[in-house]
Parts: structure tokens; sequence; C-alpha cells
């Protein structure tokens, strides 16, 4: 009788034992479920979802800048339009971004020092300050080619210059550069008077000023200030319309260190700026009236500055490549660059 009660109660302990196994294993799963349930999961493809290849996590800060004439923090391309719609940092606060820093320049080499100095992880600005950068040796890699055959004005006082060669003997201005200059001294080569007129360097901001003091014949205009200073009753003598090949384009660079960090990044960027272009195609008016607003200028003004075209739906629109490798060797032949590369090199891809 002893022993049948002891095989029973052996019995009854190994049965506790294995509902205890099957109840802590019950737990343990239910413990990995929470933990990865859809409101903290990581986003599909990340490095914590496993697997090779899979895209890791961005650092959690990320310093954005860009040139702006009114120092406002809304990128005006594409960019900013995704911005604006909250895409742009909802997108990337997927992949670990919490923190965003914007950081405006008046001119393109002024962002050049700020990304020497590692102050800032992505520009955006104008080809010709990024060629002469790059060319320097600042260690960027080019991701996108944000805009291309972007028009510069040749301005001038009513009653000054009518047209390229009345500039003779003369002052004239630009952002010292940038992809005005790029046009401006191209221009002055194609008349063969680069010897015969001086150029200067002065911000758009503060040429209107010289223009009527007399300081200046004339000044070479972006985006935005050139239809803007028309509308005052300045002219236009000259612009890059009418020389495609002296057209800028507006580039997206990244910090090299960055990119070896992150080489994921590039894409994710891309995609929201190829997303961001698809809407601003489809509903221009409302994508114009946005740029109005975050720049400052009259709608007007904005529609005069730019086809929505200008914004390429690829990262490398084969025209904007031409126009790209054409600016790089008119700075290599000048002696405006310092070194010649290799464009495909600094893409990174």
């Amino acid at each position: 009788m002893t022993k049948r009660k002891q095989g029973i109660r052996g019995a009854a302990l190994a049965l506790i034992l294995i509902l205890l196994t099957v109840w802590t294993a019950a737990c343990g799963a239910k413990e990995a479920a929470t933990q990865t349930s859809p409101a903290s999961a990581v986003p599909a493809g990340s490095a914590a979802a496993g697997g090779e290849g899979r895209v890791q996590q961005l650092p959690e800060t990320l310093r954005i800048g860009f040139i702006s004439a009114n120092n406002k923090s809304v990128i005006t391309g594409p960019e900013g339009w995704a911005q604006t719609k909250g895409y742009l940092e909802g997108e990337l606060h997927k992949y670990g971004v919490k923190e965003f820093k914007y950081f405006t320049f008046p001119n393109g080499p002024n962002l050049n020092e700020a990304l020497s100095a590692g102050t800032l992880d992505v520009g955006i600005y104008g080809d010709t300050p990024a060629i002469n950068g790059r060319s320097a040796g600042l260690k960027t890699r080019l991701i996108n080619q944000s805009q291309i055959n972007m028009n510069a004005w040749l301005t001038a006082k009513a009653d000054g210059p009518k047209t390229v060669a009345d500039l003779k003997g003369q002052k004239v201005a630009t952002s010292q550069g940038s992809y005005m200059s790029r046009y401006l001294l191209g221009l002055l080569k194609e008349q063969g008077l680069e010897k015969e007129v001086k150029v200067l360097h002065l911000l758009p901001a503060d040429a209107e000023a010289a223009l009527a003091r007399g300081d200046i014949a004339a000044f070479a205009y972006p985006t935005g200030f050139g239809p803007l200073l028309q509308k005052k009753g300045y002219v236009a003598i000259d612009e890059a319309a009418l020389h495609p090949a002296l057209q800028g384009s507006s580039v997206t660079v990244v910090t090299e260190d960055y990119v070896q960090r992150n080489p994921q990044f590039p894409k994710l960027w891309n995609d929201i700026r190829a997303r961001a272009v698809s809407e601003i195609r489809a509903d221009s008016e409302a994508y114009f009236q946005f740029y109005a607003d975050a720049s400052g200028y009259p709608l007007d003004v904005v529609k005069a500055s730019f086809k929505i075209e200008q914004w390429p739906q690829e990262a490398f629109p084969a025209d904007g490549l031409k126009l790209l490798q054409g600016a790089k060797q008119f700075l290599i032949d000048q002696g405006l660059a310092k070194k010649d590369f290799v464009i495909d090199d600094w893409i990174a891809r």
C-alpha cells in the first residue's frame, strides 16, 4: 500500500513539473510577442528584424543644410514639400532618426565650409560649389540631382546696358562659386569678354542697391531673384536658358563618413524625394503656392522662375548628368576647380 501511494505521488509530481514547463514556455512566448508587437517593431528590412542584407538603423540626429535667401527652415524643393507634408521626417523616423536639424546658408561655399567642419550630414545646393568642394578634397558623395536646367538672369537697370557686348569695360557681379557664377563666366568667355569685364563677388540680397547706385552694370541673379527684379522694372539682358550648356543644377550630397556608416541612406532619401516629385507633378499649382509660401516670393515670380519638369523623377537623369559633366569640365579648364575627378566615382550608388 505504501509503495502504491509513493508511485501515485511520484506520478503527480512529474505531471506538475510538465505543466510548469509548458506554462513557462507559454509565458516566454507571450513576452517575446509583446516585445515585437507592431507598435514597437522596427521597420521591415532593419537589422533588428534579422536576416542578411537588412537595413540598419540610422543615427538619431540628421543635420541638413540648404541655400535660403530668407533663412527659413523649410527647403523649397521636393524635399521641402515632403518636409511640409510630414513624411520626410516621418519616413526617416521609422529608421531611427529622432531629431532633424536644418541649417540655411546664403551661398554654396558657405555650405561647403559647414560640410568640411563636420557640422552637416546632408547638403542641398548648386552644382558648381558642390563640384568645387569635391575637387578641393571635400569628402562628399553625390546622391541625386534635385533640380536641373536652372536658369540665371543677367540683370541691369532699364536705362543701363542693353546687351552683353555693352558690358565691355564695366563691372558686373554675382555670388562667387555659385551656379550663376559659372553661367556668367561662361557667357563672358563665349562673347570674348572674359578679359574686358571685371567680375565682383556680391550676394543677391545686396545686389539691387549696388545696381541702383551704379556700382555695377549688371548682376547674374538666381531663381526667384531674377524674375523679382524684372517685376520691379529692371531688365534681363541675357539668361542661362539661352545657353543650355550654361544652365545649372541643384544637387544633394552626403558626407563620405555618413554614407559609409549608413549605406542605406541614399535610397531612403531618394525614395522620399521621388514620392514628392510625383505629387508636385500631379498638382503643380499646389507646389507653386508652397514654394511661394516657403521662399517668400510672389506666386507669379515663382511661376516665372522655373518649370515643374525641372525636378526629375529619377536621381540622375541623362541630361542632368550631361550638365554636371559640362560644369565640371568648364571649372577645370578655367582653373576654377583645383583637381579633376570622375563624376561616376563621386556618385553613391
